[in-house]
């Protein structure tokens, strides 16, 4: 008799443990679920509920490898953007409990909207599938995508005759391209590839490997240091020219209440990273040191004259003097846009 008063003593509190254990975690993922779409800044502090904290001998964040026992929003551990983490919590009756989360980490300032008066036209190839774009002087520098079309090509702004081209085999997509000293580099889609060409004959140099974590190739920039590439993620990765195989360091990007994926085309313009979203008549103007989207421009307005389809978007970004020239896939003009 003893004996089951024992074993139903037991099973009490183990049922009784059960339900606390339950309890902690649906608390926490109440609270995580209502924080996902506030999110959060650097620097603050996640307060968990009391059914957690009471509860828990200790607390820990893991990051995959990584794990930290402090709850402060630190950017040795955080990106801005979602942040897939899990919850490890040892309880007091000695259980350890585990709840995976995403916690969105945004800027702390809203993004400017930033306006602009069109100033110029210039003509653009139709035929032209822009993935990436640049100027120097007078001189557009093009890198145009599509299997079987793809190229890379100079011409003077107000014509569309190239001064000189050179065409990317059958298998490569190209993709997002920049200007280096006396060389302009290129990347590739899906060919975990990228080309280097002379700047004046835009002969082939040589080629290059992209580092592992670069999923694909979307945009390209130079800061005068680094080489900054998209792959169409929230990250932005930074690449040395002399060697763009490896990498230097990436950055996440988010403004106020997003984070930004699908960065595509990059330019970079008197300290800041301009970057247009894929797909959508908008413009980001990007800190480099910490990713933070300081302003948006909204070409809703030029878009909507050039883009017929699924395809033919805005995907052009380069700087004339403090102007920007504008184009997209496929489009038959050139902008050039004051930004006031």
């Amino acid at each position: 008799m003893k004996k089951n008063i024992i074993a139903g003593f037991a099973a009490i509190m183990l049922l009784a443990s059960c339900k606390n254990d339950k309890k902690i975690l649906d608390s926490l993922a109440d609270y995580n679920n209502s924080m996902e779409q506030k999110g959060y800044h650097f620097g603050d502090k996640l307060t968990l509920p009391g059914e957690v904290t009471e509860n828990a001998e200790s607390i820990s964040i893991s990051f995959g490898d990584k794990e930290t026992s402090n709850l402060t929003i630190d950017p040795k551990f955080f990106t801005l953007g979602d942040n897939p983490v899990t919850f490890n919590i040892k309880t007091k009756g000695g259980e350890t409990l585990t709840q995976d989360a995403t916690i969105n980490v945004f800027a702390k300032s809203p993004e400017k909207k930033m306006s602009y008066e069109i100033v110029a036209e210039y003509p653009h190839d139709p035929k032209n599938f822009v993935q990436g774009f640049q100027i120097e002087g007078n001189t557009i520098y093009e890198s145009d995508g599509q299997n079987g079309s793809s190229q890379i090509l100079k011409y003077t702004l107000g014509t569309t005759t190239p001064l000189a081209s050179t065409k990317q085999p059958q298998e490569d997509f190209s993709e997002g391209s920049t200007i280096v000293g006396d060389k302009v580099y290129q990347l590739t889609w899906q060919s975990k590839k990228g080309y280097i060409y002379d700047k004046n004959s835009l002969k082939l140099l040589s080629e290059f490997s992209y580092p592992n974590v670069l999923g694909e190739g979307w945009g390209l920039t130079y800061d005068g240091k680094n080489l900054i590439a998209s792959d169409g993620s929230k990250l932005l990765y930074f690449l040395d020219p002399a060697n763009p195989s490896k990498l230097v360091k990436y950055i996440a990007v988010a403004g106020s209440s997003q984070a930004y994926d699908q960065l595509n085309e990059l330019e970079y313009h008197n300290g800041f990273i301009y970057a247009n979203v894929w797909q959508k008549p908008v413009i980001l103007k990007i800190n480099p040191e910490n990713g933070e989207v300081v302003g948006t421009f909204d070409f809703t307005n030029i878009a909507k004259q050039n883009t017929k389809g699924s395809d033919d978007v805005l995907n052009g970004i380069a700087f004339k003097g403090d102007n920007m020239l504008v184009t997209g896939k496929n489009w038959p003009k050139i902008y050039e846009v004051a930004v006031k």
